[in-house]
């Protein structure tokens, strides 16, 4: 639209929140892949991924404080290490694992969703609930198919992972920016 311009601040903070986000589903695709198959770096990757709600949790403190930032910090971690035993079950078939820990993973969206909500006026439960569970079940759906064997399925659904994950990354810039208008 002509007349409207973002500053440098709020371009960093797009491109910070949309970095965070991409290295989400990059690396949770890289532990799946690890997990699935076995592969020797399967610890080295998890605890690459284990670095990304600490990241979140660095740039949520300078807006939000130090409290605010580790809650997420803890909540996302919560969420990779389910998702990542999660995959682990589902390998060995162990149905009624993977159903408790698909419980967990859901009712920790629903945490995470309520958590995000509380701290921004802009950020709506419902919303951040849709998109939560849309990601638990494309990364499911990522997970499974690579167990499957079925590759592209998995790649394909990784390329929608990759856009998901870029609108989720939106949504936190925008909120943040109209939260603190003053700082952008």
């Amino acid at each position: 639209m002509m007349g409207q311009c973002i500053s440098c601040q709020a371009l960093d903070l797009i491109n910070l929140m949309r970095e965070l986000w991409e290295q989400h589903g990059a690396w949770t695709r890289m532990a799946i892949t690890s997990i699935v198959f076995s592969l020797p770096d399967q610890q080295a990757t998890i605890g690459r991924l284990l670095q990304n709600p600490w990241d979140f949790a660095e740039a949520f403190t300078s807006f939000y404080g130090s409290d605010v930032g580790n809650k997420l910090g803890v909540l996302l971690t919560e969420h990779l290490v389910i998702a990542a035993e999660l995959v682990e079950a589902a390998k060995a078939g162990d149905a009624e694992r993977t159903a408790q820990l698909d419980r967990e993973w859901q009712r920790n969206a629903e945490d995470i969703a309520a958590f995000l909500a509380q701290i921004n006026p802009f950020w709506s439960l419902q919303t951040w609930r849709t998109m939560l569970f849309e990601h638990l079940r494309l990364v499911r759906q990522e997970a499974v198919t690579m167990l499957e064997g079925n590759y592209q399925a998995s790649v394909n659904t990784y390329d929608l992972i990759e856009t998901q994950s870029l609108e989720m990354a939106d949504l936190m810039s925008l909120g943040i920016t109209k939260q603190f208008p003053d700082r952008f």
